[in-house]
Formats: C-alpha cells, sequence, structure tokens
C-alpha cells in the first residue's frame, strides 16, 4: 500500500479507501462489512469513509459493530463521516450547517459508529442559508472538544472553501484541511482546474469519490444493467438517468483494449488513473463483495504502467465526452 500526507495535514491516508455509500445497509450486512474491512486494514487501507445521511444511519451502525467485531486498536485505522442532510425532519434538522445541527449530529454520528471521535468531519454540502462563520466556529469547537480531529468539505466550490479557510485564518480557528469531490476519468473540471490554486495556497487535500462513475469505468453496463448493480437499486434512478445512455457506454468501450493491454481490469485502469493525480490524497473505492475489493486493490499494480502514452490514449478514448465538459 501507498500512503499520502492529507494535504498540508501531519496524518497519511492510504492511497486507496474503503467507502460505504450505497452498499452498507443497502447491499452489505455487517458480516459482509465485516469481512471486507478486515481484507481491506490486511492490505494496507487505514481510511474507512461514512456519512450520517447513508442508509438513514444504518451504514454508521454496521461499520461501527464490524469494528468492534474486530477490536483493531483505534489508532491504526481512520473513520469519517459527514453531516448536511440529517436523518431527522425539522427545519433545523436538514439540509443544514447551522450550530444546533452540528453538534447535535456530530453526538448521533458517534453513538452509532460506538466511537468516542471520528478522524475527519465534513460539512457534506454548503449551506447557502447558514453564515459560512457560523458553520466554521461549530466545527472549530467539534474539534476542540475531541469529537473529531480534522474537518472539511464536500463538493463545495473553491470559492466557498477559502472563505471558510480565511475565516479560520482570520479568527485563529481550525481550517479546513480537506475536500471530498466526485473525481473520475468522466469528471474532472472541479479536480483539476477549479481547485488548482488550493493545494499549494491552502494544503488542501483530497478524498475523491466514485472513481468508476458509479460502475459506468468498470465496463458492467455494455450489456445492459445487472440487477445487483447501483443503477438497478431503488432511489438511485437518478443515478441511471445521468449516466445511461449509449453514446456514454460505447465511448467506456474504447477503454477495454487499453486495459488489456496493461494486463488489468476496467475497474482497475479506472482506479489507478485517479490516483496518478498527486493532488489526489486517497481513491474512495467501494465493494458489494469481497470479489470486489480485491479486484479494486489491483489498482495499485497498474499505476506505474501509467506512462504518458497511456494517458494520452485513454484522453484520445474519451475525447467524445471529454469535450462537452470544456
Amino acid at each position: 500500500m501507498l500512503y499520502r500526507r492529507l494535504g498540508s495535514a501531519g496524518i497519511k491516508v492510504s492511497v486507496l479507501s474503503l467507502g460505504s455509500w450505497v452498499t452498507y445497509g443497502s447491499q452489505v450486512d455487517v458480516d459482509a462489512a465485516t469481512q471486507m474491512i478486515k481484507c481491506a486494514y490486511e492490505r494496507g487501507i487505514n481510511f474507512f469513509d461514512n456519512a450520517e445521511v447513508y442508509a438513514g444511519g444504518k451504514s454508521e451502525t454496521i461499520m461501527g459493530q464490524a469494528f468492534r467485531k474486530l477490536g483493531f486498536r483505534r489508532g491504526s485505522y481512520l473513520v469519517s463521516t459527514k453531516l448536511f442532510w440529517g436523518i431527522n425532519e425539522g427545519p433545523n434538522e436538514k439540509n443544514t450547517l447551522n450550530r444546533k445541527y452540528l453538534l447535535e449530529a456530530i453526538e448521533g454520528s458517534l453513538e452509532r459508529l460506538g466511537m468516542k471521535y471520528v478522524d475527519l468531519l465534513f460539512c457534506h454540502r454548503p449551506d447557502p442559508e447558514t453564515p459560512i462563520e457560523e458553520t466554521v466556529w461549530a466545527m472549530h469547537d467539534i474539534i476542540s472538544s475531541g469529537k473529531a480531529l480534522y474537518w472539511g468539505t464536500s463538493e463545495w466550490s473553491a470559492e466557498q472553501i477559502r472563505e471558510a479557510w480565511d475565516i479560520a485564518d482570520r479568527r485563529n480557528l481550525r481550517k479546513p484541511q480537506m475536500e471530498q469531490p466526485q473525481y473520475s476519468m468522466l469528471v474532472r473540471t472541479k479536480v483539476e482546474k477549479e481547485f488548482a490554486r488550493l493545494y499549494q495556497g491552502i494544503g488542501l487535500g483530497l478524498t475523491t469519490f466514485s472513481p468508476l462513475a458509479s460502475g459506468l469505468l468498470s465496463g458492467k453496463y455494455r450489456d445492459g444493467i445487472p440487477k445487483d448493480s447501483r443503477f438497478a437499486l431503488p432511489g438511485y434512478e437518478w443515478l441511471k438517468e445521468r449516466w445511461y445512455h449509449d453514446e456514454v457506454i460505447a465511448t467506456i468501450e474504447k477503454l477495454r483494449p487499453i486495459a488489456e493491454s496493461l494486463g488489468c481490469t476496467m475497474s482497475q485502469l479506472a482506479i489507478a488513473w485517479v490516483a496518478h493525480n498527486p493532488n489526489v490524497s486517497t481513491v474512495i473505492t467501494g465493494a458489494s463483495r469481497l470479489s470486489q475489493l480485491e479486484e479494486n486493490l489491483g489498482a495499485l499494480e497498474v499505476l506505474p504502467k501509467l506512462t504518458p502514452e497511456v494517458l494520452k490514449n485513454i484522453d484520445a478514448a474519451l475525447e467524445p465526452l471529454l469535450a462537452k465538459q470544456s
């Protein structure tokens, strides 16, 4: 396993990590989660990502139960959670980053996880109705209380992140350390262009998600939608609507011969491509089966094979889709 610093922070995260979005509570139970966390940990993964909203809190509960069963030393791994959408109804409990919600929500997450603290705490989306200064103060107080060690953002704009950092800097508060954006061969703009000034400017670290573009880049949708796939799950129709188009599938298939020439799967190629970016601290991967996790871990062997020529061939293959983003 390779390890990278989380931006300018002192801690290091495994370049591949394991997340629970969609899977825990929907496709994966406690026994399966325990098996996969054990395998990931033994292969060097030290960062495990979660969120309050995943499966309405069940994802945190399952992950916490798995870690208690495994009994790993707490200092040997990192756990995150994310707050914004909420799991309770009420004007102050959903789609917000107000102080009351944040201070109460972290307590709920820790209770479900069965942990005294999380290592990384994310503001899961920006909140246009709460002053950023209020959110920064609340996150600072959570860090000061020891209930989280570092805080950051997810799917915020560069301008919003910089504003939060500047407020913290002026007030001598804990600054946002990391951002969790979507990043893949198909989704590049925010990581490669918008955030460019933040890596050196404020030492921003990235814990990127969806390296397979919700499974598309694995090539498994070539012959239709598998029954056990993400696009087939109730509640995820929006993913299918966004990605499942003939042109997209056909273009992605142009990556298959590139992967075959490197002796890897399309999934391994896609994950290695994301990890190849030096500004990415860790690539959050997901798996509903142990075999998927083991395949994803094979991406580490592909990393050194991503020569400038291979990267150029990848861009050429995807050019019809990339041109629409520019």
